[in-house]
């Protein structure tokens, strides 16, 4: 009987503020490696990242689903879950103090918008919560695996004068010019939950059995073991296809659980 249990193929994307250093969860593939896709296929809704960062990302904004239709795209609402983080690392996440779509425009030109933003430090097992329309960044020194609706839709406001294409005025419409509460405290074993995603959080020591969902993705981010067998480390992720019986995990392994509503 063949495996319910599909394999995601990691693909590396380079990035100007990506790392060399992938371990514990990719070999090294040479270059500034920023993003590691696990991505299912268009007809699966969420889409996995791996994060490695050395220096700052853009300031950026996301837009919804309403707006993203505009360009014939979803809108992208994300979590972050870190894995790693260095002694002084933060993220971005909304303002400080809630300011104008106008503020929001002329800090972005002159770069006070950094200054402007809601900086927070984050340690490893920590949770982000980024629905659409949040002006966001995220710093240097960090690991985070990132579960987002399947859209690479990005507009940025600022990228700390290196020479990418800045997006002011689409940003501006889709921010959000609000507060966030920041790290987001965990519901049992729930990290994130909204329309678009839910995501749990399961560490195994020895053994455990877990009926998923059908198209729930399951993604190893700490230790090794097995899953229904096979072997299984840090960094793999696996989609389950169709419905069947529970399916059992072994070893000393960190998994996160992840589906949408309609799962």
């Amino acid at each position: 009987m063949p495996s319910r249990l599909s394999v995601l193929t990691p693909v590396y994307h380079e990035k100007i503020w990506g790392s060399a250093d992938l371990a514990p969860w990719f070999p090294a593939p040479g270059g500034k490696i920023g993003e590691v896709w696990l991505d299912a296929g268009p007809r699966f809704p969420l889409l996995v990242k791996f994060l490695f960062t050395t220096d700052k990302l853009s300031v950026q904004v996301h837009p919804d689903d309403a707006r993203a239709a505009r360009e014939n795209s979803r809108g992208k609402t994300e979590m972050w879950h870190v894995l790693r983080a260095g002694p002084d690392a933060c993220v971005a996440v909304g303002f400080r103090r809630p300011i104008s779509p106008e503020t929001l425009k002329a800090a972005a030109v002159s770069g006070e918008i950094e200054s402007l933003l809601n900086w927070i430090s984050v340690k490893p097992g920590d949770t982000v919560f980024v629905p659409a329309g949040t002006v966001h960044a995220i710093g240097a020194g960090l690991v985070l695996c990132e579960i987002q609706q399947r859209s690479d839709i990005t507009y940025r406001l600022y990228d700390y004068g290196r020479p990418r294409e800045l997006h002011l005025d689409k940003a501006v419409e889709a921010a959000d010019c609000g507060c966030h509460p920041g790290v987001q405290l965990p519901r049992g074993q729930t990290l994130a939950e909204c329309g678009h995603f839910r995501v749990d959080r399961l560490r195994v020591e020895g053994s455990a059995r877990i009926a998923p969902k059908p198209d729930e993705l399951l993604i190893a981010i700490e230790g090794a073991g097995q899953l229904d067998g096979e072997p299984w480390r840090a960094g793999e992720a696996r989609i389950v296809l169709g419905a069947g019986p529970e399916i059992e995990l072994r070893g000393g392994i960190t998994v996160l659980r992840a589906w949408a509503p309609s799962s």
